[in-house]
C-alpha cells in the first residue's frame, strides 16, 4: 500500500518539453487503465511504473503519490469532458437545464466505468495537504466547467461563482453516494436535478 508524503514533499513543476508531456500522458493513460481495471486499490505506483514505461524515480517526480497521480487522472477526465462539451454544445437554454445535461454527461461517463470513479473520487476524499494544490485544481475546473454550462459569463462575479460551488459539491457528494450504493442513479438524478434548480435560480439574477 502506498503512503502519503507528508505536506512538505516536494513539488513539481508541470511538464514543459514535448517529451515530458509525453511520458506525463503515459502515465496518466497507465493509471486510468489500472483504475478501470481494479479500482483504487489497483493503482500501485511500482505497476504505474511499468505499464507507462518510466523508472520508479521518475514516476514520483511526477507524482509524489498515488493519490497525486490520481488527482491527476481526475483533472484529466474533467478535461476531456470540457472539450466534450465544447465538440458538443448544450442546446437548452435554461441555466438549470443546461447545468443538469452537463451533470448526466459526466454521470454516464461514470455509470460506464465505475472503477474509475471511485478511485478518482476516494482519492479527492483522502487527499490531504501535501495535494491541497492537486485538490484546489479540481475545484477550479469543475466550476468553470460549470460556469461554461450555465451559460454565465467568463467572470460571472463571486456570487455566481459560489452558487457553482454548491452545485459541484453536491455533485461530488451525490457522486459519492451513489458509487458507494448509499442512492440509486434514479435517486442521484432526481436530487442534482432539484440542486441546479435551487441554486442556478438563486444564482440567475
Amino acid at each position: 500500500m502506498t503512503t502519503q508524503p507528508s505536506a512538505d514533499a516536494p513539488r513539481v513543476a508541470s511538464p514543459r518539453t514535448e517529451r515530458q508531456r509525453e511520458r506525463r500522458r503515459r502515465i496518466l493513460d497507465a493509471a486510468t487503465r489500472l483504475a478501470s481495471a481494479g479500482g483504487f486499490e489497483a493503482v500501485q505506483m511500482r505497476e504505474v511504473a511499468e505499464v507507462s514505461g518510466v523508472a520508479l524515480g521518475t514516476l514520483y517526480r511526477y507524482f509524489p503519490s498515488k493519490i497525486h497521480l490520481l488527482l491527476g487522472v481526475l483533472l484529466d477526465q474533467l478535461e476531456l469532458l470540457r472539450e466534450t462539451l465544447r465538440d458538443r454544445p448544450l442546446t437548452e437554454t435554461d441555466p438549470a437545464d443546461r447545468l443538469l445535461r452537463t451533470l448526466r454527461r459526466a454521470f454516464r461517463a461514470h455509470e460506464r466505468d465505475p472503477r474509475l470513479a471511485e478511485a478518482m473520487m476516494r482519492a479527492l476524499v483522502f487527499a490531504d495537504r501535501s495535494a491541497q494544490a492537486e485538490v484546489r485544481a479540481v475545484s477550479e475546473l469543475t466550476t468553470d466547467i460549470l460556469v461554461d454550462a450555465a451559460g454565465l459569463p467568463v467572470d460571472p462575479g463571486p456570487e455566481r461563482r459560489s452558487a457553482m460551488r454548491v452545485i459541484q459539491l453536491t455533485w461530488h457528494s451525490t457522486l459519492m453516494h451513489w458509487l458507494s450504493g448509499h442512492t440509486t442513479a434514479a435517486e442521484a438524478d432526481r436530487d442534482l436535478g432539484t440542486a441546479c434548480r435551487l441554486v442556478a435560480g438563486g444564482a440567475g439574477g
